[in-house]
């Protein structure tokens, strides 16, 4: 069976995957063994039987056709979506070899599907007409207010109490624990201003957490003053730099830019996550607009994001931008066909010019961690203890960021590369380069590293 006439890879499902931990396990349910009643229909969708710890087998089924992506349903407790026996069905239905026919489906996954259709058939039908708005305006106004009048109390106090930590030296914070910094967060929660308490979070972290923390501690103090000192004269800024310093301390925006219609190239998807939340990033690549675009998603702790993109598809589909500096981040919009795989790649820079593109980015966002950015025609070489990304022409370079050399990704891009050059898509900041997707050479699938 095949979505738009082209069969599934192996890589197109495991990049579903919410997790490393996740795709290991969907691997070792991809073979018929533990599979019965397995079937896929003309319709799109594929279903099986999974046998599992308990007395009765997990029942599997996924749709594979929908335009906003795959589907799932399982009965398993898992919480992760795809689970793994999603993953493993969709690797057996992919492998071909007839070991899931094409058959009717049994009443279980028929229901499912039958909902999944009356779903679909809403969505095409569009939205009901809004109802009139109920609120008041001169009440969300008044809110909105009493918000910001908190924040400027909250971000007053944080800067005394940034003035009295540098009055009283920087040598002995790492034996004050992390409970002031704690405080210091909770109180800037109660002024409603998250982003303030995070950056006062990664205060807490710096201390003793390796060789040259002090000077990491005062770059991160300065950056936070910064951003105080922004909120609190922000009256005078560039709307965009307003904007940009309203996002960074906390305040929600919509994404109010046009709609932007292209062929967005899914450029990379990885995770992050802390105690309280995982935080989904996908960079997507519009082929005719040459634009990059960041689409963020949320999960509670210890739960993948639902919004999954498998790199190396494009998306006909519309993003629009959020408020700020370089207005990166955007939401994804209407799609108008389902993903298909990509036929093109970014283009691609040296690597002195991304560094320059970074500089110039730190202009309308100074708290700005790194640029998207694709080096083309680079070649990884190591570099001491650690490595970077050389221009196979030129005489420049830059370093991997982080301890690389015990990330898979890396050995992946030396391996891919084998000493050619290759075409690198990652993030340029001040760390140094993170590799996120390579592509070879020559013809060939992108490969992800993150």
């Amino acid at each position: 069976m095949t979505q738009q006439g082209v069969r599934w890879t192996a890589d197109r499902v495991l990049a579903l995957a919410p997790d490393a931990a996740s795709r290991e396990a969907g691997g070792r349910l991809g073979s018929a063994g533990p599979w019965s009643e397995v079937g896929s229909s003309e319709e799109g969708a594929v279903w099986g039987l999974c046998k599992g710890s308990g007395s009765q087998p997990y029942r599997t089924v996924v749709d594979v056709t929908d335009v906003s992506g795959p589907a799932y349903e399982c009965g398993c407790p898992s919480r992760k979506s795809p689970c793994k026996h999603a993953l493993g069905l969709l690797l057996l239905w992919a492998g071909g070899d007839g070991v899931v026919p094409g058959a009717r489906a049994p009443d279980w996954a028929e229901r499912w599907i039958a909902g999944r259709c009356e779903r679909k058939a809403e969505r095409a039908a569009g939205p009901p007409a809004p109802a009139a708005a109920s609120g008041d305006p001169e009440a969300a106004r008044r809110r909105a207010e009493r918000r910001a009048e908190r924040i400027t109390a909250g971000a007053t106090e944080l800067e005394q109490r940034l003035a009295d930590l540098l009055r009283g030296g920087l040598a002995g914070v790492g034996q004050a624990g992390y409970g002031l910094w704690e405080e210091t967060a909770a109180r800037m929660v109660d002024a409603q201003a998250p982003g303030l308490a995070s950056r006062v979070r990664e205060l807490g972290a710096t201390p003793s957490s390796g060789p040259g923390w002090p000077v990491r501690l005062l770059e991160a103090c300065a950056l936070l003053h910064l951003l105080d000192q922004g909120w609190l004269r922000r009256e005078r800024l560039p709307e965009d730099l307003a904007a940009t310093v309203r996002s960074r301390v906390g305040l929600p925006a919509s994404a109010d830019g046009p709609p932007l219609r292209d062929h967005w190239l899914v450029l990379a998807q990885y995770d992050t996550a802390d105690a309280r939340l995982t935080t989904r990033r996908i960079w997507l690549y519009g082929a005719e607009s040459d634009r990059t675009a960041l689409l963020l998603s949320y999960g509670a702790a210890g739960r993948a994001p639902e919004q999954a993109l498998p790199v190396g598809l494009t998306l006909d589909a519309e993003v629009s931008a959020y408020p700020g500096a370089g207005r990166q981040r955007a939401a994804l919009g209407r799609r108008f066909a389902p993903p298909e795989p990509a036929r093109i790649r970014p283009r691609g820079v040296t690597t002195s010019r991304a560094a320059d593109r970074y500089g110039e980015a730190l202009r309308g966002d100074p708290w700005l961690d790194s640029v998207p950015v694709a080096l083309e025609h680079v070649v990884p070489v190591p570099d001491g203890d650690g490595w970077q990304l050389a221009d196979a022409d030129g005489d420049t370079a830059l370093p991997l960021a982080g301890d690389t050399g015990n990330r898979p990704g890396l050995w992946r891009l030396v391996a891919l590369s084998g000493g050619a050059p290759v075409t690198v898509f990652g993030e340029c900041g001040h760390r140094g380069f993170t590799p996120l997707t390579a592509w070879p050479a020559g013809p060939g699938p992108a490969v992800p590293l993150a």
